[in-house]
């Protein structure tokens, strides 16, 4: 019998020490590592994400333009915007302090860069330093659209886009280039035939899928993730450019063809129109940016951008669309500040508004307001001796930049549909006869206003 207890006794006493033991595993494992790992996290704050592949890519990138001077800064739209959302964190953030990864290493296949090319001094070396670093590197080329215009030099090559790879990830280094507007520029990354269309999946790339025109942006130093980089000082404004970027091109070699079978008009009057008429778009267009309102350049001045690459010396005035959803009150006040008087004012905001402003040697401004339906756009016409109301239709279209006499201005992204709307098939024979309530296709009658609206409705300066 004592043996028996002795026996149960050991083996109680084996138990209590299993389960004891097996208790402060339990408790080492699940509180005190987890205590620990918290404090070390903070003493070593600087490991958490920062062995991803997107960060050490960035990192290796900006050391390589660092040491040779290259002036790139950040225009990833999502690496962006995540620092526009914590803009008070990273502007207190100083270099090497950063605890943790939280922007340059979130999920994505590229990080997106831009440069201004004149500033790049060693553009191939630059590129031979690169691949000693690890990174395979991809050059995009494309001719110079500013040479376009000159025979000599319209085949001229220029850098456009760089693709470097490091591992898994890929910088794309956006080269821009300036134009004589003011403003940058940056071409279409079109593959060649012996381009690799597996090296990266270009499909997600941010920037080429078209050519793209954006405001010059100020820039300014922040660290982030413990790097130092240049941002634009307005990423909000950059963001919103993003979108509405795309450009087109003057047609020079369509214009060249033109000139070709009609002679250009060079008369003494004609030389003076158009120095007139680039003189009062640009101060329109200096108007209508300082009060935000989007315009286009619209009916003849638009032909003539497109068919000729210039104003169209017999048209007399200058042709501007603005949507009606961005009118403001005050612009007609702002237009006559900036020594554009009123000549006359026809429609009202609700149906078919038109102003036409009176500018220097006679040449007007006419700005036609456009209304959208279900599937199409409409500017309207009023006839001020009878009242009779006229509507022009239009395909819906979206808008682009261009450049047109040394500017940056929109035009219909969907050019071709919009002039032909205007001006039929025929549109590349030049007409100097043209009556407004007749010869557009796309005109037809739209009643008459009411006699007890006239003085709203047709006001004559």
């Amino acid at each position: 019998m004592s043996r028996i207890n002795k026996n149960v006794i050991l083996a109680l006493l084996t138990l209590t020490s299993s389960a004891f033991l097996l208790f402060q595993l339990y408790y080492y494992k699940h509180y005190l590592s987890a205590k620990n790992g918290a404090g070390l996290s903070k003493s070593k704050g600087s490991q958490i994400g920062f062995d991803s592949i997107q960060w050490r890519a960035v990192k290796k990138f900006i050391m390589l333009t660092s040491s040779q001077n290259v002036p790139v800064f950040l225009i990833d739209p999502l690496i962006l915007e995540l620092i526009n959302k914590n803009f008070e964190q990273v502007k207190n953030t100083s270099h090497g302090s950063a605890s943790e990864c939280k922007f340059l290493c979130v999920p994505r296949d590229f990080t997106a860069f831009a440069l201004q090319y004149h500033l790049w001094k060693n553009e191939e070396g630059w590129f031979r330093i690169a691949e000693n670093m690890g990174f395979q590197c991809l050059k995009i080329e494309s001719k110079d659209p500013r040479l376009d215009g000159i025979d000599s030099l319209s085949g001229t090559e220029i850098p456009l886009h760089y693709i470097c790879k490091l591992a898994a990830h890929a910088i794309h280094l956006v080269v821009f280039h300036e134009r004589s507007g003011n403003y940058l520029w940056h071409g279409h990354l079109r593959l060649k035939g012996h381009i690799d269309r597996k090296f990266v999946p270009f499909r997600k790339l941010q920037f080429g899928r078209y050519p793209g025109a954006f405001d010059r942006p100020e820039l300014q130093q922040v660290t982030v993730d413990g790097l130092d980089l240049l941002i634009p000082k307005d990423p909000v404004h950059f963001l919103e450019e993003v979108p509405h970027s795309r450009f087109i091109e003057c047609r020079y070699k369509e214009a060249r063809a033109f000139f070709q079978q009609y002679l250009d008009d060079n008369t003494v009057e004609a030389v003076a129109f158009r120095k007139s008429a680039k003189e009062l778009l640009q101060l329109a267009a200096r108007t209508l940016k300082k009060l935000g309102v989007r315009f286009w350049l619209s009916s003849g001045t638009c032909l003539g951008w497109y068919r000729q690459c210039n104003i169209i010396p017999y048209s007399k005035d200058v042709d501007l669309g603005i949507f009606i959803q961005d009118y403001k009150s005050d612009i007609i006040s702002a237009f006559h500040d900036a020594g554009l008087p009123l000549k006359h004012k026809f429609g009202k905001v609700e149906d078919s508004l038109e102003l036409s402003f009176q500018g220097k040697d006679d040449v007007k401004l006419d700005i036609f307001f456009f209304y959208e339906e279900t599937d199409h756009m409409w500017n309207g016409g009023t006839q001020a001796k009878t009242g009779k109301k006229f509507k022009y239709l239009f395909p819906k279209f979206t808008l682009c930049w261009t450049e047109f006499v040394d500017m940056k201005l929109h035009v219909p992204c969907e050019t071709i549909e919009y002039i032909e709307a205007n001006y039929g098939k025929t549109w590349k024979i030049p007409v100097k006869t043209w009556d407004w309530k007749r010869s557009p296709p796309n005109v037809q009658p739209n009643g008459i206003w009411p006699v007890s609206e006239w003085d709203e409705v047709i006001q004559l300066y």
